[in-house]
């Protein structure tokens, strides 16, 4: 008879399928790299010598051996949680990777987490920060298990969960003290990003000149510039901190994004369930 399966082996190899790099899996279960190697090395043996990943310089992908392992192993994963779930009588267990934009997490992540904690003390949460493009990559290639996205048209969606105004911000209470003159210099996230396209395209609209004068997806790099006074920025409202400005006229008004909760296109499990129903109750009322 076959020795059972290691689930510890079956969460590493899952997450390294969805990682495509043994350094980045290291990372994520708090394992060196040569470990991870030799546990997926472990888990092939236990399967009879299949080789479950062609490796490469650049990282690693599954064979057609690792393919058909790989809904096997979630599959074992998710039924294992339930069961203990189910049964323990500690509440849920598990590991989530948890995305967010900068600003979100600043606002919401401290609130969130301390409040999901105490239901669920078991369930270990990661975070990536990044944003809103760039999750949807990572989500699409399984790096993470749920993120805070934006859209930008708060009513295009009936998952959004809440909204945020986006705002001017300065370091000084309004625009003509920061004496810029006739072209507004502007600290912006870069400009693939949602923040970047709906500061310019209101400035334009309202027939303002500016000029992009510091670029930065850094949160913390936005506000410094601002709080230098050589620029203003753009951020949603719940981010600004108290010693910085919100800037209204002249300046054009700015839309409202919609935030609303994404996942990766795998199997859902307990835990991430659990935490996104938690963002669902929490988040609209913070």
């Amino acid at each position: 008879m076959a020795a059972p399966l290691d689930l510890k082996l079956l969460s590493t190899f899952v997450r390294a399928a969805h990682s495509g790099t043994l350094s980045a899996t290291a990372v994520q279960v708090g394992r060196t790299q040569s470990a991870v190697t030799m546990q997926i090395q472990r888990l092939e043996d236990a399967l009879g010598g299949q080789s479950l990943f062609h490796r490469s310089g650049s990282g690693v992908r599954l064979t057609g051996s690792g393919e058909r392992f790989l809904a096997y192993a979630e599959r074992i994963l998710k039924i294992h949680d339930e069961a203990v779930s189910a049964f323990s009588g500690k509440g849920l267990r598990g590991s989530i990777i948890f995305g967010s934009p900068e600003d979100y997490l600043s606002a919401f992540f401290p609130t969130l987490l301390r409040s999901f904690g105490t239901l669920y003390p078991d369930i270990e949460i990661k975070v990536v920060a990044a944003p809103t493009v760039e999750l949807h990559n990572l989500l699409h290639a399984r790096q993470v298990d749920l993120a805070l996205v934006s859209i930008p048209d708060a009513s295009a969606s009936r998952e959004v969960v809440r909204t945020e105004a986006m705002v001017w911000v300065g370091s000084k209470p309004i625009l003509e003290l920061h004496e810029f003159g006739e072209t507004v210099p502007l600290a912006l996230p870069a400009s693939n990003a949602m923040d970047h396209k709906a500061a310019c395209d209101a400035m334009s609209r309202a027939g303002l000149r500016y000029k992009i004068a510091y670029a930065s997806n850094s949160l913390t790099g936005l506000i410094a510039v601002a709080r230098s006074g050589l620029a203003i920025s753009v951020m949603t409202q719940k981010a600004v901190p108290p010693d910085l400005f919100i800037l209204n006229a002249p300046l054009p008004r700015l839309s409202r994004l919609g935030v609303l909760i994404a996942f990766a296109e795998t199997t859902r499990s307990p835990a991430v369930e659990a935490f996104a129903s938690h963002i669902r109750g929490i988040l609209p009322s913070l």
